[in-house]
């Protein structure tokens, strides 16, 4: 008798980092969408995009950068890039959760916050992505570490 072959659930990688990317996005449509008067809304937006963001650099500075980088040794640039990107997105996540809404620059930072997010998503979709398709690279597995990381930094998060 043929013992039933188990499917796996996880995303890949990509699909992962991709459905992130998504969600963050719908984020910053809800909080440009918010009116001037919605500042508990915009709060709870801003404190959410920030944590969405926080997790998502870490898992891909922790593993899925790492994992390019072994298979796509001559992207450094590309790599490096990102970083740069993340620790100028960090430095505006720490100041917007510093922050409250109404405060002076408040809206600006968060504008600003989703442009640098819109440019660094463009750039992973059409420059990385395709590039770490192309390799031999176990996006399944390394879906499934992303993911198991993922919940424990949101679980770490949430005490």
């Amino acid at each position: 008798m043929k013992k039933p072959t188990r499917k796996t659930t996880a995303p890949d990688a990509i699909a992962l980092l991709k459905a992130d990317h998504a969600t963050v996005s719908a984020l910053f449509e809800q909080f440009d969408k918010a009116g001037d008067k919605a500042l508990a809304k915009k709060l709870k937006l801003a404190r959410t995009i920030c944590d969405e963001l926080k997790v998502h650099a870490q898992i891909e500075e922790e593993i899925f950068y790492p994992a390019v980088e072994a298979v796509l040794p001559k992207e450094k640039d590309l790599l490096d890039e990102a970083e740069v990107e993340h620790d100028g997105a960090k430095k505006l996540i720490a100041e917007i959760d510093a922050m409250q809404p109404g405060d002076d620059l408040f809206d600006a930072k968060v504008t600003v916050l989703s442009e640098y997010i819109k440019h660094h998503v463009k750039e992973e979709h059409t420059e990385m992505f395709p590039k770490v398709r192309k390799t031999k690279l176990d996006l399944r597995e390394l879906g499934m570490r992303l993911a198991f990381r993922k919940g424990e930094l949101k679980k770490q998060m949430s005490k």
